[in-house]
């Protein structure tokens, strides 16, 4: 089985080459082999390898900075994953495409399942929602699977973020209103990799919540990221103050509530991710070695 992983290098992507490798012949690329802002290219690149299974690790992740560049986002969440599931559909392939909590408006007061109204309130969670329904449309074997607050040993992210910052400031200022469930890159992988071993043959057309167990705000993962840092030696434990998202205005608007339900995950094909505390903790120990 032949399987193609794209955003090698990134925090999925990287995970992606072990986990899937067990399963057979991994072909990973990046951006210079397949370029996501061009939909033509990206096709190409999948009718020229015929791959049996093709994971889109790689995304326009930066929020913010999708505000003004909502074309070039587009481009790479939507445009370009729904080519890509077009061939995937005429080779009989499995496309595994990531989404987000960010498709919902946050507006909710209890976790997101699978099947409630999306509404997303930035470009990027447009663009990622667009994504999803070209998907679909496509007519291809796949798996989205959405995901939230992704972090891990590699790259830009929330974790590394903030052991860097507790190493250079005597205290952090980090929001503390907005809700969702930190979700380490590894497990990701490793859930998709057995979602693969259960779907490249079959008929498969789901939409799937992909998260860690539990809730917390960006303030509670900070500090536990601080005070299980400090205990591995990884950075000082300093005071992690609160603060409101109107303190910290962005050009995006973030969902106050994206707690997303894996129920469904569990329930259809017996897989559930730990609490996000826990996989914390075993992200940071794998860390220090």
């Amino acid at each position: 089985m032949r399987i193609l992983v794209t955003g090698k290098d990134g925090q999925v992507g990287w995970e992606l080459r072990r986990t899937l490798a067990v399963l057979g012949d991994v072909v990973a690329v990046d951006r210079t082999q397949l370029d996501l802002s061009n939909p033509e290219q990206a096709a190409g690149v999948v009718r020229e390898l015929k791959p049996h299974v093709i994971v889109n690790a790689a995304a326009y992740t930066a929020v913010d900075k999708a505000e003004s560049e909502e074309p070039l986002a587009r481009a790479i969440n939507a445009l370009t994953p729904g080519a890509m599931a077009l061939e995937a559909k005429k080779l009989g392939a499995l496309f595994v495409h990531y989404s987000t909590d960010y498709v919902f408006d946050g507006q909710a007061t209890q976790p997101y399942r699978e099947s409630d109204p999306v509404a997303p309130v930035s470009a990027y969670g447009r663009t990622k929602e667009e994504g999803e329904r070209l998907i679909r449309e496509s007519g291809a074997n796949h798996l989205i699977l959405r995901t939230a607050w992704v972090y891990g040993v590699r790259g830009k992210n929330f974790l590394l973020t903030m052991l860097r910052l507790a190493k250079e400031r005597d205290r952090l200022r980090v929001v503390g209103d907005q809700i969702g469930s930190p979700t380490w890159s590894r497990l990701i992988a490793e859930a998709t990799a057995a979602l693969v071993l259960k779907t490249a043959e079959k008929p498969v057309a789901e939409t799937l919540n992909l998260t860690s167990q539990g809730q917390t705000s960006w303030h509670g993962f900070a500090s536990a990221i601080v005070a299980t840092g400090a205990e591995l030696g990884l950075c000082p434990n300093i005071p992690v103050d609160a603060i409101g998202t109107a303190d910290y205005p962005t050009p995006a608007h973030r969902p106050a509530y994206s707690v997303l339900s894996a129920e469904n995950l569990k329930s259809t094909f017996d897989i559930a991710l730990p609490d996000w505390k826990t996989a914390l903790e075993l992200c940071l120990d794998d860390l220090k070695r």
